[in-house]
């Protein structure tokens, strides 16, 4: 807090950069832990919301969908939205209005009124990232700003992990609907600490006067909404043999490439583009959409093995993945103290290292897999996350100058948020293709001629037999019939397993672009102020 010489913003106020920057950290990561353990925390009730109010599964994932885009469509605009409003008003906006959405999703009757309060979720929801790492790489020295990110880290990589144990087990002990509600206690104290412990940095003026790019803003909704629902429904509508996709897929790249020229020409942009001017910023940015890719698209597919093969109930695969969580718990805080001792590229190297060896561990999964190969698999994985998160992100946005730092920090999440979704897509789509290739492949095998394939039918057709009761026809095709789910199960296990290949590959192929990344400064200097 301020002391007698310490200068004050207003009578009684501390200045924006005297409170204790922990203080602050744990007022901004209160609301974002909230806001990030909700995009995953839903998934598991789906099934729920679903059988209540009286929709089909297909019709229920619009609830998730919804979240995203106008989530997406948010992320980029909040450095300028923090201009015109001012950081710490709209920072409370986002919280009190995310809190209350909450609680009328937990309400909703319908589910037309359930995807329309998920909106408004997702808009409230979409600035307390960025504005929550903007205000850490402000109120933090440069030196400690590891330590920091370390800190937040915590929240944007255990609480999706954390989201569908907490959300399976809210579901099945009480409702989907305290899915919603176990928001609005967070969301409250969230709105206490920040009123408390946050306030403006001197460079933050309310613009209300200031012209808005209304076309910036429609061409940036347009592009990012469409792709989003591309993103979201394109394995569900079998990519672009429909029509529907297609359509989003064009107004996506009309949408997008008119925003950036528009953004680029604009006297006033929504979206300052001039920050990827910046090498280390811009080789950052893209890195860490590689890891919303890597990270994501595991996340989905894990429990989707878990659950669909190898018969595991929601609860417990939920549970199997959280040892990722807390390799990520282990590693963060260490990696927050090892900044200011080693040098963040090695971190990064190792970080890959150790993310690829993971991924290639579980591309040698079969059907015998174990909980403790799992176990130790995303523990590595934790553990890699951990060390690249932190320092990318502190690299990444530590050349900006404070000024544009909320700008340039929307664009980070955002580009993070769509590498996941890019990556969720892509990963469905190759496991659901290569488990067709692979079945063609393996039943061309089974013929008349194969000896093998005879052998396993005619053992299986005997132990039918042996039970009684059973006639030397119906014993038959049970067995053909057990053969052909053998098959299935095996092509299903080597799409997987092919997948994770192609994410371990993907993270190696990372390690080249380390080298464009110029190290973090380790002493503070005077404010950039262009």
């Amino acid at each position: 807090m301020a002391t007698a010489t310490q200068p004050l913003d207003r009578v009684g106020t501390p200045a924006w950069n005297e409170v204790n920057p922990w203080l602050v950290a744990i007022a901004v990561m209160s609301s974002t832990f909230m806001e990030v353990l909700d995009t995953t925390i839903v998934n598991v009730s789906l099934p729920h919301i679903a059988g209540s109010l009286s929709a089909t599964p297909d019709e229920a994932t619009w609830a998730l969908t919804s979240y995203l885009v106008a989530n997406a469509i948010i992320l980029p605009m909040t450095g300028w939205l923090a201009n015109f409003f001012g950081r710490k008003r709209l920072l409370l906006l986002s919280v009190v209005g995310f809190t209350a959405a909450s609680f009328l999703c937990g309400l909703a009757p319908t589910l037309p009124l359930l995807i329309v309060f998920r909106c408004f979720q997702g808009a409230f929801g979409g600035g307390l990232q960025p504005l929550s790492q903007a205000i850490l790489m402000e109120v933090f020295p440069p030196q400690d700003r590891g330590k920091a990110m370390g800190f937040w880290g915590l929240g944007i990589v255990v609480a999706p992990m954390l989201g569908p144990v907490l959300g399976g087990w809210l579901t099945d002990s009480y409702s989907w609907r305290w899915v919603f509600y176990v928001n609005v206690p967070i969301g409250i104290l969230a709105v206490f600490l920040t009123t408390v412990f946050v306030f403006d940095p001197p460079y933050i003026k309310r613009k209300i006067g200031a012209k808005i790019d209304f076309y910036g803003m429609g061409f940036l909704a347009l592009g990012i909404a469409s792709l989003q629902v591309m993103l979201d429904k394109g394995q569900e509508e079998d990519w672009f043999g429909s029509h529907f996709i297609v359509i989003l897929c064009v107004l996506s790249i009309i949408g997008l490439t008119a925003f950036i020229l528009r953004e680029l020409t604009a006297e006033h942009p929504i979206v300052d583009l001039s920050v990827f001017k910046i090498r280390t910023y811009a080789t950052g940015v893209f890195l860490m959409t590689v890891l919303g890719f890597v990270l994501y698209g595991s996340t989905v597919l894990i429990p989707l093995l878990l659950q669909t093969l190898l018969g595991y109930p929601a609860m417990q695969a939920g549970i199997a993945m959280l040892p990722r969580g807390l390799g990520s718990f282990i590693a963060m805080p260490a990696v927050g103290f090892l900044m200011s001792k080693v040098k963040p590229r090695y971190l990064l190297v190792c970080g890959i290292v150790l993310g690829s060896y993971a991924m290639f561990q579980m591309a040698h999964f079969n059907m015998d897999v174990g909980f403790w190969n799992f176990f130790w698999a995303l523990i590595w994985q934790g553990i890699g996350m951990g060390l690249i998160f932190i320092p990318l992100t502190t690299i990444t946005n530590d050349p900006i100058p404070l000024p544009k730092m909320g700008n340039a920090t929307s664009i980070f999440n955002l580009m993070r948020n769509l590498g996941a979704s890019i990556g969720i897509s892509i990963v469905e789509a190759i496991q659901v293709r290569h488990a067709q290739m692979h079945v063609n492949t393996l039943t061309s095998n089974v013929t008349p001629s194969s000896l093998q394939a005879q052998t396993i039918v005619n053992g299986l057709k005997g132990a039918f037999m042996s039970k009684g009761g059973i006639d030397p026809a119906t014993a038959q095709h049970m067995a053909n019939g057990m053969l052909e789910n053998m098959i299935r199960q095996q092509s299903t296990m080597m799409s997987y397993n092919d997948v994770f290949w192609l994410l371990g590959i993907i993270f190696l192929c990372m390690l080249p672009l380390i080298l464009l990344l110029r190290p973090p400064k380790k002493k503070g200097g005077a404010v950039m102020m262009h």
